[in-house]
């Protein structure tokens, strides 16, 4: 059964009226697009990647048993792992998820409503489902409380959905250290080909990236660049995510955790854009323009403008406005005429 996005943001009774070309990432099912922001809505998480849908629209379906998902076409070729040189010893950690879980287990919990049909004894997905739905309807602390249980019991999706909460504050005090220490446990975990546990293990990986490239303040997580980097090639050439790819090109162009590769990152740049990367499309014209290819660097960055999201649009248009005070009037006319035919995904 193919069923549009719109079909499906209706069943799930809510879609985003954002139709911001980075803010939404499609996943192909039966020739239908799959919007993540519609999985977002699901799961109530802030954020997500290509890789993310799959798991969130297959845990969405078995919860919906009248609609059928499809075959998705987003998979993995084998079991993909987190290095071992990213397990670092954390003293302050050493109990890791297990120990986050059970104090957090043994602590007062909020009673479910008597009516939900489920309590801290239910099966793991049932316990994933009252707790997206128990978000989506504005009970947060249910929703936390049921994550919690079914993290306990193994859900990998449960454990994701409360590492985001912790990691934005979002119904929970944030807390960086207990989002960390759950996307590591999700990481360490590894993925096997097909897993429907695919976007987590990547949407972690990413997660974890994004720590040791800040590093967590007063805590064991330094700032360690040489690993964000790694974390980002693994996403960026196992899982071919654009974000992961963006990342790793900024990082190769400022020789962060490495040395400076222009042509490294002309390479990531370029597939993040084709991958419907609007930031990498601009920084890519940039490095064309700083290059001297003048005219089409200029025709990147003009064409990005027409696909950014409106946080990416700001930094995209400084960036823009920058190069064409500076470039001849010969080559600004020429940049624009060949932007009209760049796309995010054209060959060009």
């Amino acid at each position: 059964m193919s069923i549009s996005r719109h079909k499906l943001g209706a069943a799930i009774g809510h879609i985003s009226q954002d139709e911001s070309a980075t803010d939404i990432m499609n996943c192909v099912v039966n020739e239908s697009l799959l919007t993540a922001k519609v999985s977002t809505a699901i799961a109530g998480l802030k954020t997500v990647d290509l890789h993310s849908v799959k798991p969130l629209a297959m845990s969405f379906f078995r919860a919906n048993s009248k609609m059928s998902l499809g075959s998705l076409k987003c998979k993995v070729k084998r079991k993909a792992t987190m290095p071992l040189a990213i397990f670092k010893p954390f003293r302050v950690l050493a109990f890791g998820m297990s120990l986050t879980l059970c104090v957090a287990a043994s602590e007062h919990a909020l009673a479910f409503d008597p009516d939900a049909g489920v309590n801290r004894e239910s099966g793991p997905f049932d316990l994933f489902k009252f707790g997206f739905s128990a978000y989506k309807n504005g009970r947060k602390d249910e929703a936390v409380e049921a994550y919690k249980y079914a993290a306990e019991k193994g859900h990998t999706g449960s454990r994701w959905a409360l590492a985001n909460m912790y990691a934005y504050g979002d119904g929970v005090a944030e807390n960086d250290i207990e989002a960390f220490k759950m996307y590591r446990d999700i990481a360490e975990q590894g993925v096997e080909p097909g897993s429907e546990d695919t976007g987590y293990f990547v949407n972690a990986l990413i997660s974890l990236a994004g720590y040791y490239r800040r590093g967590i303040p007063k805590s064991p997580v330094t700032v360690d660049l040489s690993q964000a980097r790694q974390l980002y090639f693994q996403a960026a050439s196992t899982f071919g995510v654009a974000e992961a790819q963006f990342q790793l090109a900024k990082m190769l162009l400022a020789g962060e955790g490495g040395a400076v590769n222009v042509q490294q990152a002309k390479k990531w740049l370029n597939r993040a854009r084709k991958g419907g990367h609007a930031g990498a499309m601009g920084v890519f014209g940039n490095v064309l323009f700083q290059e001297g290819q003048t005219a089409r660097g200029l025709a990147f960055m003009t064409a990005s403008l027409d696909h950014c999201a409106p946080k990416d649009c700001v930094w995209l248009q400084a960036m823009q406005e920058q190069a064409f005070s500076v470039a001849t009037e010969n080559d600004r006319r020429a940049a624009v005429q060949l932007s009209q035919n760049i796309g995010l995904k054209s060959a060009e």
